[in-house]
């Protein structure tokens, strides 16, 4: 079955701020006893965004303006840490198709592209200016042009950077090395005779 081809995402945005913001933040290790990736959502950024007691914390995530946000804003190094695949997927399960940031842990970055989820960067100024749009224009729609490697919030366009081998696989809908496998299954069985794969 053929993927989608990317060529952008748009949508609201919301900014999480700070640097190095690491897998076990995105979504804490207590909460991937799961046989499959559903409902990682809700607990995204969950020790971020709840005290012990499950009183909501001060967090943009909780923040009513930003509830149907799909494009995140964020620091530098984002998704370090252990390489969980559970990282990029609660981000996807809670609905984000995009993120900003100033750069990204390399495991992260490999697994959000096999969701067919862009992960571009920016350079600091362009992510304060963003940032500074966002918070003005919460419902406002960011849009993410993978085509033209450019951000656009409103009427403000800045230039992004996206990895060639990312950008070529999510343009060709190729992004998903799982599909090319299970597409190349023909191929597989002619080359080891009567064996099937299924």
């Amino acid at each position: 079955m053929p993927l989608e081809k990317i060529s952008q995402v748009s949508g609201s945005a919301v900014y999480v701020p700070g640097d190095d913001i690491d897998t076990d933040r995105i979504i804490p290790a207590r909460f991937m006893k799961c046989l499959t990736f559903d409902g990682l959502g809700e607990y995204l950024f969950y020790d971020m965004k709840f005290h012990e007691n499950g009183e909501q914390k001060d967090h943009p995530l909780n923040d009513a303006l930003y509830q149907n946000a799909s494009v995140m804003l964020t620091g530098m190094n984002f998704g370090c840490g252990s390489s969980r695949e559970h990282a990029p997927q609660s981000l996807f399960r809670a609905g984000f198709r995009a993120v900003i940031a100033g750069n990204f842990a390399e495991i992260f970055f490999g697994n959000s592209i096999n969701l067919g989820m862009p992960c571009v960067s920016v350079s600091n100024d362009v992510r304060n200016s963003i940032a500074e749009w966002v918070g003005e224009n919460p419902s406002g729609q960011v849009l993410v042009d993978i085509k033209d490697l450019k951000v656009r919030a409103g009427d403000h366009s800045f230039t992004c950077d996206l990895r060639p081998g990312a950008r070529d696989s999510l343009l060709n809908g190729a992004w998903d090395p799982l599909d090319e496998l299970l597409e190349a299954n023909h191929a597989i069985e002619s080359i080891h005779g009567n064996l099937a794969y299924t």
